[in-house]
């Protein structure tokens, strides 16, 4: 049912806030010629809506539209307004009569709610709704509707046709963030080599555990994977990527991210732009070499962790050992084990700066077997041991003034 403009006039003031620097609320129920005094919103929102809309007609948006209102006209008994706050969310101002018991009340908003979920199941559509708290004060009638919709947040791990009620949510503790540094540095590690498959499987892993840990708090838990993002960008541009095409996508990326109200399609968009900056984190001069010496980069990328050895890596290239040796020398610039030896020592960085796993710990993550023979390759590649450069990571640094 279409509305009129009055109706979507003053229940917008209400919904806003805005109300009073228009008139006192007497005043303007007269203006528009409304007497309904609403005292709780419910936030009514068509699930996947982005995915059933895409592709499809204005037409069929302002069916689908009319005949949710018609659904809900139909289930509701009380007086209400009702206004669309964008594209499949709509927003119910209820006129209700005195509470009664809080517990009561609730268990009738619900009931309500419940309701109108069953009704829409009728238009084949499923939907989820969020419900305030009561105010017996017009003018505070907006806090009801910022009630409604932050209690949805749960939505984005949970699914559809749920309720979320403001009330459910009041007094709780607010999580301890575990701060993951092993799964960090592990993941930083995959993106400097380029493991495709470990930085999807590791990412997905990370961002399930963190969701555990904020006790699926939507807005902690975008705000951490945002931080590893922000990790995963700071160690590409360490890499030598350009750092202007990076930090502006960085901010197109992230502004998108915190739109997203699906868990699935998050997770989705995450591993797709840490793919793009893995990407960035190449070696430029990766696409000059011969396509023999790149099959080889990619088979000691793959197995860095095993005691690969030069006759192994010339035998999967189909090549003499000789043939290789020279061949990967004059392209690489180095000799195939210390390119292996200076790419372990590059990966043991991340676990260096960011965990207190030991020496013989570290040594073992990154493919040396001796804890001894990796920290004196990380003498002759960095000039000092690996606990030296723990203690700079970590060591304060001067505030200037």
């Amino acid at each position: 049912m279409k509305q009129d403009s009055n109706s979507a006039a003053f229940s917008h003031l209400l919904l806003s806030g805005t109300l009073v620097h228009e008139g006192t609320f007497v005043e303007l129920q007269q203006k528009f010629g409304i007497y309904i005094q609403p005292h709780l919103v419910m936030v009514v929102s068509v699930d996947r809506y982005p995915d059933i809309a895409s592709g499809k007609s204005l037409e069929w948006r302002k069916n689908v539209g009319q005949q949710v209102v018609e659904r809900i006209e139909e289930t509701v008994h009380i007086p209400f307004l009702w206004n669309w706050i964008e594209e499949g969310v709509l927003a119910l101002l209820l006129e209700l009569e005195e509470k009664g018991s809080e517990t009561e009340f609730n268990r009738k908003m619900v009931d309500m709610a419940k309701a109108i979920q069953l009704s829409a199941t009728s238009i084949d559509l499923s939907v989820s709704i969020g419900i305030g708290r009561y105010y017996q004060d017009p003018y505070a009638l907006y806090q009801s509707f910022l009630e409604a919709r932050k209690s949805m947040s749960g939505r984005f791990f949970q699914g559809n046709q749920l309720i979320f009620h403001c009330e459910m949510k009041r007094n709780q503790k607010e999580p301890v963030i575990n701060p993951f540094n092993e799964e960090k540095a592990e993941l930083l590690a995959l993106v400097k080599i380029g493991d495709a498959d470990g930085i999807i499987h590791n990412l997905k892993r990370l961002m399930e555990k963190l969701a555990e840990a904020c006790h699926f708090n939507e807005d902690m838990f975008k705000t951490e994977v945002v931080s590893i993002v922000l990790l995963m960008s700071k160690r590409v541009m360490e890499s030598g990527a350009n750092a202007t095409t990076i930090l502006s996508n960085n901010t197109h990326f992230i502004q998108n991210l915190y739109h997203i109200i699906r868990y699935d399609k998050f997770v989705n968009a995450v591993c797709e732009y840490a793919m793009w900056l893995t990407e960035q984190s190449e070696d430029s001069h990766l696409n000059e070499l011969t396509p023999l010496i790149q099959q080889a980069i990619g088979y000691i990328k793959e197995n860095y962790l095993k005691d690969i050895s030069l006759n192994e890596i010339a035998q999967y290239c189909c090549v003499s050992r000789y043939h290789f040796s020279h061949l990967f020398k004059k392209e690489v610039g180095i000799s195939l084990i210390d390119y292996l030896n200076r790419m372990r020592i590059e990966l043991s960085l991340s676990y260096l700066e960011m965990t207190d796993l030991s020496i013989s710990e570290i040594a073992s993550r990154i493919g040396f077997d001796d804890a001894n023979y990796f920290s004196r390759m990380f003498k002759k590649y960095m000039q000092f041991s690996p606990s030296a450069y723990r203690g700079a990571c970590h060591r304060p640094k001067l505030v200037e003034g």
